[in-house]
């Protein structure tokens, strides 16, 4: 069947069919919001991300037991075996992944559709309205010959052979190639990241709407405009040393204390990173938007008679506080209690369960120091919850910016009555890799309360709390 994919001439067919491509990364973050969301939206839950059965649990605790070195390899592993061969870049097909991310939802009328940025908050937004997104950006991985991650320029000319070809078939995106040392530091041993942003709708997005959206209907065009450093490789490659997680641009570039004592354990006489020289700012590889797809979306809206309004915001995380306190004010309106915290992490959400428990969702990027501080922030100026619970992603690495469990921890005691972690087992973290699985079994034993599934939130509801509290939140709505 993988084979078939890479032909043109069944690609097409096999999307129909609903197929995915063997050349998007299954546990990429726009990957798996696409899939949470359509789960959503088709009644379903998102056991194991969408893609691994919750069976497949006691292998991943089992994964958990084994030796360091011997989990690091599964890991690297694993992670390698999602990426295509580089020879394939030439047979892959833009819109193919297109047709498949439409073909996860459900063809009916909805009162709206996003498209745009990645951000776990915005899923539950997005099934709070019950509508669907569509992704500018997604994950190609590809494999390469075992590269050292701490040789950042060994991957732009490794990506700069590669390129062209894939560039040449598709050319309707521009590669935004990330390397990242710190948080990727396992899979990037096997793969290199080739993030693809679409600069405009394509076939497949124009048919869907289409056919979903009645004229006068909305399309959200969600806007993050967190930006990094790149090096321009040619007109539509650059290349992206580091990105969001536990330090900012300037310490990936020129390095720090806490970066020199992290590459030593690899490299006892290297103390930073030898990067390529930054030539110009652009959208963050993972999390930010290209202008160019805004442009195309008001042409089509135009044309077609839709209103667009743009959802704006810095940082992924950004709309969570208002997420979280739209399903508060949401939640009362149904006579529902409001006082359970539900903090997801990356990967790990889970909007069916989430209305299924009435809990309010707070999404945090990663596992890292900015993410604890938005967290605090949220919780400091917020009415105290009862209950917190917390899923946490485990990435493998005690890199640069890890928060400890004890941290963690510390959040927890907050609740007024009980704080527990969802999931995680808190003597592996962050190699906890059953937590993959556990995130979705444990939630559903842990919280036993249930509410039937709401209706979804109109329109004219969002309006009327963005007009009662909007303003507080650092999340920008425009016409």
């Amino acid at each position: 069947m993988k084979e078939l994919f890479y032909q043109p001439k069944w690609s097409s067919i096999l999307a129909n069919l609903n197929v995915s491509p063997p050349y998007i990364a299954d546990f990429d973050s726009a990957s798996a919001m696409l899939r949470a969301t359509a789960a959503y939206l088709r009644g379903e839950d998102f056991p194991g991300l969408g893609i691994t059965s919750p069976a497949v649990e006691p292998l991943f605790s089992l994964v958990n037991q084994l030796p360091r070195p011997l989990q690091e390899f599964i890991y690297t592993t694993g992670s390698a075996n999602e990426g295509i061969p580089p020879e394939r870049l030439k047979d892959t097909r833009i819109e193919v992944v297109a047709q498949w991310m439409v073909n996860q939802y459900p063809l009916k009328e909805y009162p709206a559709v996003a498209i745009g940025s990645s951000s776990g908050a915005m899923v539950h937004l997005y099934a709070a309205l019950g509508i669907p997104w569509l992704p500018q950006t997604f994950l190609v991985p590809v494999k390469h010959p075992g590269l050292d991650p701490d040789e950042p320029k060994k991957y732009l000319e490794w990506g700069k052979k590669y390129a062209p070809a894939f560039l040449e078939a598709n050319p309707e995106i521009v590669l935004h190639q990330m390397h990242d040392p710190n948080e990727d530091r396992l899979t990037s041993q096997g793969m290199t990241y080739f993030r693809v942003k679409r600069l405009r709708l394509g076939t497949a997005f124009e048919r869907f709407i289409e056919n979903s959206l009645p004229q006068g209907g909305t399309i959200f065009l969600v806007e993050c405009q967190n930006s990094w450093p790149t090096t321009q490789v040619s007109e539509r490659h650059i290349f992206q040393f580091g990105a969001v997680g536990g330090m900012n641009s300037q310490e990936f570039l020129y390095g720090s204390e806490r970066v020199a004592e992290y590459i030593q354990r690899y490299h006892p006489s290297q103390q930073k990173w030898d990067a390529p020289e930054p030539d110009a700012e652009s959208p963050e590889a993972e999390w930010g938007f290209r202008p160019e797809l805004a442009e195309d979306v008001e042409r089509f809206a135009r044309e077609r008679g839709y209103r667009v309004r743009r959802i704006v915001f810095d940082e992924p995380a950004y709309p969570s506080p208002f997420v979280a306190e739209l399903y508060r004010w949401w939640y009362k309106q149904q006579k529902i209690l409001t006082n359970r915290l539900l903090i997801e992490s990356f990967v790990l959400l889970e909007p069916f369960w989430m209305l299924q428990t009435g809990s309010i969702p707070f999404w945090l990027t990663f596992n890292k120091q900015p993410s604890l501080d938005w967290l605090l922030d949220y919780l400091k100026s917020s009415q105290s919850y009862n209950e917190i619970y917390m899923m946490l992603f485990s990435h493998g690495v005690e890199s640069v910016g890890l928060v400890s469990i004890e941290q963690w921890r510390a959040v927890l005691a907050r609740a007024k009555e009980k704080g527990d972690f969802i999931g995680v087992d808190q003597d592996k973290y962050p190699r906890d890799f059953a937590s993959m699985i556990r995130y979705y079994t444990d939630l559903k034993r842990t919280i036993s309360q249930r509410y039937p599934l709401p209706e979804p939130l109109t329109l004219e509801q969002l309006d009327q709390f963005i007009s009662e509290q909007g303003q507080q939140f650092p999340v920008r709505w425009l016409d």
